[in-house]
C-alpha cells in the first residue's frame, strides 16, 4: 500500500500507535451506496451482518460496517470503520476478540435503537448478548 493509504493511529485496546489502513472519508456527493463503492480496491470491506442468524449491523444506506485486516511489525491489526449518515470513524485492534466486542457494542446499541434490525428479546446490555450473537455472522467470510 501506498503512504497515501496509511495513517498512524493508536489501537483502542492497547493504546499502542500502529500504521494501519485508512477508511475512505466520506466525500459528500452521494450517499452510503456511493461511499461503499469508494472501498472497492482498499483494505475495507463491508460487514453487512452480525450474530448468529445474521442480523443488519447497520441500516444502509444511513449507517454501515467496514472491516479491515492487516499485519505489522508486531503481529495482525483488527479494524472497524463505520459510516453514519456521511460521518466516519475508525477504530484499531490488536486482539481480534477486542475488536469483535468493540463491534458487538456499537451493533447492539442501533440494534437497541431500533435503528437497526436486530434479534428479538435484546437484554439489558451488549456484554448480555449470547456468545454466538457477539461474533460476525457465520456465513460471512473476510
Amino acid at each position: 500500500m501506498s503512504a497515501e493509504t496509511m495513517t498512524h493511529t493508536l489501537t483502542t485496546d492497547t493504546a499502542e500507535p500502529v500504521t494501519a489502513p485508512v477508511l475512505p472519508g466520506d466525500d459528500r456527493a452521494g450517499d452510503g451506496y456511493d461511499w461503499m463503492d469508494t472501498l472497492e480496491g482498499t483494505a475495507w470491506s463491508v460487514l453487512p451482518n452480525w450474530g448468529s442468524e445474521g442480523w443488519d449491523a447497520g441500516s444502509w444506506p444511513y449507517i454501515i460496517f467496514a472491516v479491515a485486516r492487516t499485519r505489522d511489525g508486531h503481529g495482525e491489526l483488527f479494524g472497524y470503520g463505520t459510516y453514519v449518515e456521511g460521518d466516519t470513524a475508525t477504530h484499531w485492534f490488536r486482539a481480534q476478540d477486542a475488536c469483535f466486542e468493540a463491534i458487538t457494542a456499537e451493533v447492539f446499541f442501533h440494534w437497541d435503537s431500533g435503528q437497526s434490525d436486530g434479534p428479538d428479546n435484546l437484554p439489558a446490555t451488549a456484554a448480555q448478548l449470547p456468545d454466538g450473537n457477539r461474533r460476525p455472522y457465520p456465513g460471512w467470510t473476510r
